[in-house]
């Protein structure tokens, strides 16, 4: 973890009053002290976004109607902002974080990055021409056991990787959730705000980074079936999908928000000639290890056999649960180190690992690709 700075001054475009994910962002921001939350343009309404900046304790001049007057006025004052929180709809991602980005600031999107591949290109040209952070919250890879699965994999447990199965199920949308008013049923379902993915998008693109980031297997091509089951929705509410990796190894993936009887069922498993291993985000102190031949192993957060990776993200003893909010906050807390090295004109030490622009953009090619093979009649389609 990181060592006491300044904290980064932090603003926020969303998240304001009956926002889910911007209240995430801020607990995950404020948890190990590197972040002071100091300004956002909290909603478009701006009585709304008023309201909630007095609610969050923000000074009346610090809560702005507009991203634009956020930037403008944060770009003004000595004391502004460094880092900006998106945290709006999909279809808000790539306008906000592009002026962001030419605004001077860092910026910590939440997923998937943009909805359209050029857009999620262009944004990645602009992080490296203004020498600013961009990362993207795919906070399941903030996890002490994700990271102690990837360590184990990079340094050969399973030997050569064979077969890897993803899994993301919920049944949250198993009715016409949308139609009630529900706002994050409304957005995501719609492909205006969400893009062309629904599933696929909002959970689907959270398994295929996790794959990526615990195997570093580069996906070659892949074939989607995209299912829409409830009424008239216009997005997805399914996917089912096979995956080709570079150097041989084989891929599934199924993601639901109309599994019935599944809360937040996120789970992982890897196996090669050697070994394998599972992990299930609702046990997420939990990783199994069964090496070839031999019986199970359980590996636990703070444990017997926990390596340096899991260790430098782990908070407290074993034992002592530490879930969604604290895997989140990891990330924030990568970033945080990041902005710190930034600000000394150096690059964060190889340790340091979080979702970057590179990841948000294999997120939009991801997605895009699975709507083209299904669109196609589930045919195999390069990534």
């Amino acid at each position: 973890m990181t060592t006491a700075r300044t904290p980064v001054r932090l603003g926020m475009v969303g998240g304001g009053q009956g926002a889910f994910i911007g209240a995430v962002h801020r607990m995950a921001a404020r948890l190990d002290g590197h972040y002071d939350f100091c300004a956002g343009a909290l909603s478009s309404d701006p009585a709304r976004a008023l309201a909630s900046a007095r609610e969050l304790g923000l000074a009346d001049d610090r809560s702005y109607q507009s991203y634009t007057d956020m930037i403008a006025g944060e770009a003004a004052r000595d004391d502004g902002v460094e880092a900006i929180a998106i945290v709006t709809p999909n279809h808000l991602h790539f306008p906000v974080a592009k002026a962001c980005l030419e605004g001077g600031f860092h910026v910590i999107c939440d997923k998937p990055m943009t909805i359209t591949v050029d857009e999620a290109r262009e944004l990645r040209r602009i992080a490296e021409t203004s020498k600013r952070i961009l990362a993207v919250t795919y906070n399941y890879s903030g996890y002490p056991m994700i990271r102690q699965a990837r360590e184990m994999i990079a340094r050969g447990d399973l030997g050569t990787l064979r077969v890897v199965q993803g899994e993301y199920a919920q049944d949250w949308l198993s009715e016409n959730l949308e139609e009630s008013g529900q706002k994050q049923a409304a957005w995501r379902t719609d492909p205006a705000k969400s893009g062309a993915g629904g599933c696929i998008g909002d959970i689907g693109t959270h398994i295929y980074h996790l794959i990526s980031f615990v195997t570093g297997l580069e996906t070659e091509a892949i074939c989607s079936e995209l299912s829409t089951f409830v009424g008239q929705r216009k997005l997805d509410d399914n996917a089912q999908l096979m995956l080709r990796f570079k150097g041989g190894a084989k891929g599934m993936i199924w993601a639901s928000q109309v599994a019935v009887g599944c809360e937040n069922g996120l789970q992982l498993r890897v196996f090669g000639d050697k070994g394998g291993i599972v992990w299930r985000q609702e046990n997420p102190n939990e990783l199994v290890f069964s090496p070839l031949g031999e019986a199970p192993r359980r590996i636990t957060r703070g444990g017997h056999g926990a390596g340096n990776a899991a260790a430098r993200v782990t908070r407290i003893p074993s034992g002592h649960p530490e879930g969604y909010i604290e895997g989140f906050a990891n990330i924030y807390s990568e970033i945080a180190a990041a902005v710190f090295a930034a600000r000394d004109g150096k690059a964060a030490d190889a340790s340091v690992i979080y979702p970057t622009g590179a990841d948000g953009e294999k997120g939009v090619a991801f997605v895009d690709a699975a709507v083209r093979s299904s669109a196609a009649g589930a045919e195999w389609v390069e990534i």
